[in-house]
């Protein structure tokens, strides 16, 4: 008996990932506040860290952050010609201690990877596509060293 694997491959799961275009362009909006907020965030974090060690990762996953947010906001402008206005400096619910800064942000870089992946998977084959793959390593990286320092303050 053949097996057409490409068709049951297409068939199971391109529902699951079929974002078009214009949701795609809709979720980089929406990245831009996200990865504000996330900097906002990060920097109440950095001022919790117990050891100047620890304060150096959040900073360094905090630069990457506003370094994903210049890179959406790039991408939406060439994509679209028109630049994304509104991103406000709303505040995020603040953390009474920092185990559970780290918790709540290890929770938001994987949640920001199953957004970003669908952008990914909404974008047409290039550099913006390339772009965003590399958003979402960061973003995994970041998740990882959260759990080193979730981990180091058990």
């Amino acid at each position: 008996m053949y097996w057409n694997y490409s068709y049951a491959y297409r068939n199971t799961f391109q529902p699951m990932w079929n974002v078009g275009y214009g949701h795609a362009l809709e979720l980089i909006k929406t990245a831009v506040q996200d990865e504000r907020n996330d900097e906002l965030f990060y920097d109440q974090l950095i001022k919790l860290a117990p050891t100047p060690e620890q304060a150096a990762i959040i900073t360094s996953i905090r630069d990457d952050e506003r370094s994903h947010n210049a890179m959406f906001r790039s991408m939406y402008r060439e994509m679209t010609g028109q630049e994304i206005y509104g991103v406000s400096d709303e505040q995020y619910q603040p953390v009474r201690t920092y185990s559970e800064g780290i918790q709540k942000a290890l929770q938001g870089e994987l949640a920001a990877v199953e957004k970003y992946r669908k952008i990914w998977f909404g974008l047409p084959y290039g550099i913006y596509k390339d772009t965003v793959y590399g958003i979402i390593l960061d973003e995994l990286k970041h998740a990882s060293k959260y759990n080193y320092l979730f981990t180091l303050n058990r």
